[in-house]
Parts: structure tokens; sequence; C-alpha cells
């Protein structure tokens, strides 16, 4: 069992790299702006999913064959930027939606979700930071290895839940204002548009 003053600067580190604006933080503000916050909330679990899976992946070794192996890194890597170029022009072709229905529906939730865990899922460069970072707060002499990691996941989780939520709510606020004009939608789907191809981008330059 990891002491709980490492556990506690553990989380104070993660929420500190949770507000630096990165891909994932923007893209929770993007889609809670665009379709509200509970659109922002359903990609903030899908992607806390997808930490689920990194999480289990470092605890078991699996990560370590993206850090030795470059095909499996590239293959992945280009899964992951062929799947934000689809929601780039996806976003781009959308059309503004009735006032009415300005946020996203419960139907439409699922697809969030579902877009948020393999956004997290295909990008390589999470369970490569996992790895390296994890073992700074692991001792083999708290236990088990294996339960170590998965408390640190659980705690990194909760950061993520914590801050992105956040962003969901604040940006949801104002995309409910925004989500009243038509033009507001159009601009907005164009800024979520720019934002994957920006993250694409990104990815495509990783390297382990």
């Amino acid at each position: 069992m990891i002491p709980i003053e490492v556990l506690t600067g553990f989380f104070t580190v993660t929420v500190l790299l949770a507000l630096v604006p990165g891909p994932d933080n923007i893209f929770v503000l993007t889609q809670s702006a665009v379709s509200g916050r509970m659109a922002g909330l359903a990609v903030t679990l899908g992607l806390c999913t997808g930490l689920i899976f990194h999480t289990t992946a470092v605890a078991l070794g699996v990560s370590a064959i993206f850090q030795a192996s470059e095909l499996a890194f590239t293959l992945v890597k280009a899964l992951g930027v062929g799947y934000l170029l689809y929601l780039a022009w996806g976003a781009f072709r959308a059309k503004p939606l009735p006032l009415k229905q300005g946020n996203a529906g419960q139907s439409s939730l699922l697809p969030l979700y579902r877009r948020g865990v393999i956004m997290n899922i295909t990008n390589p460069k999470i369970a490569i930071f996992f790895l390296s970072f994890f073992p700074q707060f692991i001792d083999p002499a708290h236990g088990p290895l294996v339960p170590q990691f998965l408390q640190l996941g659980a705690v990194f989780i909760c950061s993520t839940i914590l801050v992105f939520g956040s962003v969901a709510f604040a940006a949801g606020s104002i995309g409910d204002r925004l989500s009243k004009s038509i033009t507001a939608q159009k601009v907005m789907n164009r800024i979520a548009s720019v934002v994957f191809v920006g993250m694409a981008l990104k990815l495509a330059a990783a390297t382990r």
C-alpha cells in the first residue's frame, strides 16, 4: 500500500499536469462549448476509461512494447492520427443544430464517450508517459508493484475527472449561450475541426 503522503503528492502533481493546456483538456473544452457540459463530461469519462486501459497495460508491462518497438509505436500512432483527421472532417462538415437542441441529447452522449475512449487508447504517448512517470512514486518496500500501479492510476483518473469536469462545466455554460446562435455554432464547429487537425499533427510528430 502506497503511503498517504506519497499519494497526496502524486495527486497534487497530476492535478497540475491536468491544468496544463494540452490536447485532451482542449478537446473537452471545445466539445463542451459546441455541445454543452454533458457532452464534455461524456468525453471526460471516455478519456478516463482510456486511462484505465493504459494503467492496466503499464501495470502488466505491456507498455514496454511501445517503448521498445518502433513498429508498434508507429502503427498505434497512425491509427490515432487517422481517427483525429476523421473527427476533424466530421466537425468541419457538421451542420448547426436546431436552436432548441443546442446541447447534446442522451442519444448522442455514447458516441462522445466512445470518441474519448478511442482517442485516449490510440495515443501511445500516454502509455509511455505512464511508464516513465508512475515508477517515480512506486517503492518495492510498499508491497507488490501491480497494486501500486493501479492505485496511482485510480488517483490519476480522479484528478483528471476533477479538472476536466470543471473545464466541461465552465465551457458548457458559455456554450449554452453560444448555441442559441447559428453563426456561433458554425464558428465553434470550425474551431473544433482545427483543434482535431492540430492534435493529429502533434501526434504525427510524436516520437518515442
